[in-house]
């Protein structure tokens, strides 16, 4: 039998429901505290998927306007906001992840809603200082293997950077949401 969960594409506008199979998308995980639960894999929706949802939407007269409100732009203006964060268009947030090639979107936690998850921001986790693997894994909703593997990928990218380019200084400054600054 299939849980139903549901995505929502915005705080005021709950969207359609989406099959997710218990059996294909759910491991038995240990968690930190070593009690055993449930972790769901990450889904990705392609553009083509949520475009089709969304024609389905307005036809049944169920898409709200676009509602302009304010939102963090910078570090300092969410620094002292309360948490767990609800701005899940931040390219910072744990929630969503939005592949700006294709421009799928990759939900990290399906089965939770925003306000349900422990860490929300990537930056306050960074803030926090060295962790294990194990904790980012659970922030993540990633395997402590699947961590190291990024860790490594990551230092290997550290170690090419010439030095006539600046070296590893060069990534103090480095968007990875610009590609201009890509070597």
């Amino acid at each position: 039998m299939s849980n139903r969960s549901t995505i929502s594409k915005s705080a005021a506008e709950p969207a359609a429901d989406v099959d997710v199979a218990d059996d294909l998308d759910a491991e038995a995980v240990d968690g930190v505290d070593g009690a055993d639960e449930k972790r769901r894999r990450a889904r990705t929706l392609s553009r083509k998927q949520m475009a089709r949802e969304h024609r389905k939407m307005r036809a049944r007269g169920e898409v709200e306007d676009v509602v302009q409100y304010w939102r963090p732009r910078k570090r300092s203006e969410c620094l002292e906001m309360e948490r767990p964060c609800l701005f899940v268009s931040c390219r910072f947030h744990l929630y969503l992840d939005v592949n700006p090639e294709t421009g799928s979107l990759k939900e990290n936690f399906p089965g939770k809603e925003p306000w349900e998850l422990d860490q929300t921001c990537a930056l306050d986790v960074s803030d926090r200082g060295g962790i294990t693997l194990e904790e980012v894994g659970s922030i993540m909703n990633l395997t402590r293997e699947r961590i190291r593997q990024v860790e490594v990928r990551g230092l290997e990218k550290l170690k090419d950077v010439p030095e006539a380019k600046g070296g590893i200084d060069v990534y103090i400054d480095w968007d990875p949401y610009n590609a201009s600054d890509d070597f």
